[in-house]
């Protein structure tokens, strides 16, 4: 049941964070967002002229720790678990806050992102009561 939850966890970490690199990169090199037909209008909402910033945060706390914190979990380093858990809020917080400022919900990849964020919190809860009680004696 661990092996299949760490799957599981490393998936949604991946997925995350090979989509966060590659948008925030695209964002990062045409902060327009016309690369990703983002409609210019978007960032009106929020504190940001262009799309520079928001892509370099995506880059970084969705993309690069997602891969780091896969890369932990694979290693089984201690508080991997934790690290999950706080991935899935990092996106979940992430996608709320992008929602409130472009005042923009679409469905497939909200829906489809909160949901990764969703899976991490809960397979990082249960590897963590997995492997509390495999180390408890008795």
């Amino acid at each position: 049941m661990e092996k299949s939850l760490r799957v599981i966890a490393l998936f949604l970490l991946f997925f995350n964070g090979l989509g966060a690199i590659y948008g925030g990169s695209l964002l990062i090199y045409d902060p327009t967002g016309s690369v990703l037909q983002i409609p210019a209008g978007f960032p009106e909402n929020s504190p940001f002229k262009s799309y520079l910033i928001p892509g370099i945060i995506l880059f970084v706390a969705n993309g690069l720790l997602s891969i780091f914190i896969a890369v932990v979990t694979v290693r089984k380093t201690k508080y991997y678990t934790e690290l999950i858990i706080l991935q899935g809020l990092i996106l979940t917080g992430w996608l709320t806050i992008q929602i409130i400022m472009l005042r923009v919900f679409f469905p497939p990849m909200h829906v489809t992102c909160y949901i990764a964020g969703a899976g991490m919190i809960v397979t990082g809860f249960l590897l963590k009561n997995k492997v509390s009680a495999a180390k408890s004696p008795g």
